[in-house]
């Protein structure tokens, strides 16, 4: 009888599981997305941006290994340039190394080179603050983390990282920054030589989301009012490696052009090529 009982019942259960698993995909596609889909979360429920990761000047891959790439800000996002600011943007060749690439004698990249610079980044968040650590150099960010749309501190000079403050929109990190050097906006060199810049009054807002348990959308918004006439945004990715560690970068190390006068490396001396 159990026997029986049991197969006669088979089909009722069937049709109960069919049913559950129906109502929970309409629940999934109109409800919240499950959290561990969302990337990992803080004990107070915000998005964990902690770990090592693959910024903008990354192929993201997927894998422990990846593919770099020197990434610039893309010509076609940006709004038009005013009248006068073509000059602080190209600067031409000079023949003065500190002004066609200053990181060639070991000089800051600045935030806006930094951002899709092809080396590893690690990000330790905090319920109050976030910190960033970037292989390249090994300058940091530290960042407060506080109210929306709050007013930045008082800025005693300009630094080539700027003053940082961040906060919540929801699910997205907004980092907000002011107070930055007139410097490099990125490593574009056209054939002819030169380099492009941004002003002093150069204001930077960045926008972190997870997309997925390992990615994130990173959109950088730039904006310039001595060169642009309205801000104009650069959307980008990142990747989470957790195999990653941040390495050892030393410039001095490989500085091979100092003032401008490049000197062969041993291999460079000994290749038969």
């Amino acid at each position: 009888m159990p026997d029986r009982l049991g197969l006669a019942f088979l089909p009722g259960i069937v049709t109960v599981a069919v049913l559950a698993a129906a109502l929970s995909a309409c629940n999934s596609t109109a409800g919240d997305t499950p959290q561990d889909a969302q990337g990992p979360r803080t004990p107070a429920g915000r998005p964990d941006f902690t770990g090592v990761w693959a910024g903008p000047g990354f192929a993201h891959t997927g894998n422990p290994t990846d593919n770099a790439t020197v990434r610039r800000y893309t010509e076609t996002n940006m709004t038009p340039i005013k009248p006068g600011g073509q000059a602080l943007l190209n600067r031409p060749h000079s023949g003065n190394i500190r002004i066609d690439d200053p990181t060639a004698v070991c000089l800051p990249n600045g935030l806006t080179r930094q951002i899709p610079s092809p080396y590893a980044q690690q990000w330790i968040q905090t319920a109050d603050q976030l910190v960033i650590l970037y292989e390249y150099m090994h300058f940091f960010r530290v960042i407060p983390v506080g109210p929306p749309h709050r007013a930045h501190g008082p800025i005693a000079e300009p630094t080539y990282m700027g003053d940082s403050i961040a906060w919540w929109e929801e699910d997205t990190l907004v980092i907000d920054t002011i107070g930055l050097n007139e410097w490099l906006l990125d490593a574009y060199h056209p054939e002819d030589g030169g380099s492009r810049w941004h002003s002093d009054q150069l204001h930077v807002v960045e926008r972190i989301r997870f997309t997925d348990a390992t990615n994130a959308s990173y959109d950088v918004t730039i904006d310039d009012p001595a060169i642009f006439e309205a801000p104009w945004v650069e959307r980008w990715q990142m990747q989470r490696k957790p195999t990653w560690k941040i390495l050892e970068f030393v410039c001095d190390d490989n500085d091979r052009c100092r003032g401008g006068n490049c000197v062969d490396s041993d291999v460079q001396k000994s290749s038969t090529q």
